[in-house]
Parts: C-alpha cells; sequence; structure tokens
C-alpha cells in the first residue's frame, strides 16, 4: 500500500453554494443569482482540496458518504492526489449537505448537521468510520477534526501511539486531542459552541496551559493569537485581500497548518504560510475551482515583507 503525506479525518458533505448579486438577501425579496457550484465540501473535504493543490499527497476518511453525494465526489477527486479508498460508500443513506447563501464576506449556511448528530445520539447509527490504525501509520502528518466524539479522540491516540503530528480545530481546551496535538486552532464558531459568553483573550491562557502544541484562536480578519504552553502568547495581524467569498477561510487555514507541520516550519512561519493560504482562498470563488497554490502563498507572503 502506498504511503502519503497528509491523513485527514472528518466533516466531508456535499456543499451547494449561492453568490448573490446586490447584497446579502432580504426577506421576502427577490435576489439574482450571479454565481452557483456544487462541491464536494466539509472541514476536511476542504482541507483534503487545498492540500493537494499545494502538491501534498492526501488521504481521507471520516463522514459516510450517502448516495447523492457520492458521484459529485467521485468525480471531483478523481486524478488528484486525494485517496478516499477509506470512506464509505452508503447507497441507503442519503449524505450530508450544506446550502451556503454568500455575499462578499457574509455568509449563511444551512443544512441538517444537527440531526445528524441527534440521530447518532438516539440511535447509536453513527455514519461515519472509525479513524483505521494503518491508514495513520501510513501518513507523515494528520488532521484531525475534534466533531467526532471518541471516534475523534481514537484518531488521535492513533497518531500519539505512532509518532504522528496532527492538527485539531475547535476542540475543548480540556480535551485529549487537545493536550495532545501538535497545533490546535480554535475558530469564534468554536468558541461560540464550546464557551459561549467567553472571550478570547478569557481562553487563551486556558489553551495555552493545557495544550501540549501550539495554540492558535483565530478572529477572522482581526488580530489573533498563538502561543505555547509557558511561553508568551504573540498576536498576527492577517493578510489582508479583497475577499470574493469567505467561504472555506477556516478550512484552508487548517490546510495551512497541516501543510506548515508537514514541512517542519516554526511557530512563526507556520502561522504566516496559513494565514496566507487562507487570504488566497478567500480571494475568489469557488475556492474548488481556484484553491491557493504555493506560488501565490508565496507572493502574499513576500508582499508583506
Amino acid at each position: 500500500m502506498e504511503n502519503y503525506d497528509v491523513y485527514c479525518y472528518g466533516m466531508i458533505a456535499g456543499s451547494h453554494s449561492f453568490m448573490t448579486e446586490g447584497g446579502f438577501p432580504t426577506p421576502d425579496e427577490y435576489s439574482e443569482l450571479s454565481a452557483s457550484y456544487s462541491f464536494p465540501g466539509g472541514e476536511t473535504g476542504t482541507c483534503a482540496t487545498v492540500l493537494a493543490a499545494l502538491e501534498a499527497k492526501v488521504k481521507i476518511d471520516g463522514t459516510h458518504i450517502g448516495y447523492k453525494v457520492a458521484p459529485l465526489l467521485r468525480e471531483f477527486y478523481s486524478g488528484k492526489t486525494v485517496d478516499i479508498s477509506s470512506l464509505t460508500f452508503d447507497g441507503d443513506f442519503e449524505g450530508l449537505e450544506d446550502y451556503v447563501i454568500i455575499s462578499g464576506d457574509t455568509r449563511t449556511p444551512m443544512g441538517t448537521f444537527g440531526k445528524f448528530f441527534s440521530d447518532a445520539y438516539v440511535s447509536g447509527t453513527r455514519h461515519w468510520n472509525k479513524p483505521k490504525e494503518e491508514d495513520i501509520i501510513r501518513c507523515k502528518a494528520a488532521a484531525v477534526d475534534a466533531f467526532f466524539w471518541d471516534d475523534s479522540d481514537l484518531a488521535a491516540e492513533y497518531c500519539v501511539k505512532h509518532g504522528k503530528p496532527y492538527v485539531t480545530i475547535d476542540c475543548k481546551y480540556d480535551s485529549y486531542i487537545h493536550r495532545n496535538s501538535a497545533v490546535s486552532v480554535i475558530s469564534g464558531e468554536g468558541i461560540q459552541n464550546n464557551y459561549p459568553g467567553m472571550t478570547r483573550e478569557e481562553l487563551f491562557p486556558l489553551y495555552q496551559e493545557n495544550g501540549g502544541g501550539l495554540t492558535v484562536i483565530t478572529n477572522g480578519g482581526k488580530d489573533f493569537f498563538y502561543g505555547r504552553r509557558g511561553g508568551e502568547a504573540k498576536r498576527f495581524s492577517p493578510f489582508k485581500v479583497k475577499a470574493a467569498s469567505t467561504l472555506g477561510a477556516g478550512d484552508s487555514f487548517k490546510a495551512g497548518c497541516a501543510y506548515a507541520l508537514l514541512k517542519g516550519m516554526s511557530d512563526d512561519k507556520l502561522v504566516t504560510f496559513a494565514s496566507a493560504c487562507s487570504a488566497a482562498a478567500i480571494s475568489r470563488y469557488p475556492l474548488q475551482l481556484y484553491p491557493p497554490t504555493l506560488d501565490e502563498i508565496g507572493n502574499i507572503i513576500n508582499s508583506r515583507k
């Protein structure tokens, strides 16, 4: 079996995005669409797309791929350096999809993710795979979403067992997956879901002192914090670009972290690379057709120098 650079475990969905003209839709008023696309998405699906564009070999696993999403996913990843052989294609499962309305730097996603998890909680039937230890053995680094309960922890445990550094996102500061990560990225959405009412300033020291690696708490287009246990809380100002769409900004940041981890970059260079990767991703729409390239990321970094 072939080895690869990055193993990605987590959320994979069919994503349908709609860009409107003349501002964000107003209730009871007609809105003209300027563009619409359907591509694989989700935190892991988008991360894999960006990593492939950065010339990394990727293997993905996680969400079961239902019959509505399967053709889209198979066609999109055909010919790309993304191995989908570990995925479960379930002919009895419709699959996860989201629908996103976009206008400039504003977007509203809609989907059935709440039902997806509540059904798993009530019935015990999980429409996602357990991570496969052999997949993690064959990677150099990993990106593990924290959403799949004990199965996400199992992926992290396999990474620890086999010495594979991993990036994770939006986990709690006292979780196993945070304590053992090489990079832990926390977004505003992650804060709202896990610690509603708390601020980045309040949470960063808690994440920092409980982390075994680098903690990053992002803040959209504003300055954000990063640092390690026992070290200073550093600030970074994101690269400024004209945003065509912010859809996939966080997933591209995660992909940039995973690539930087793969290449052994220092903390400062990792944060710089990930921020430039995210900036490149939001500068055009859709990301899946125009993913960031290494040359473009390098140009964005050099523009600040």
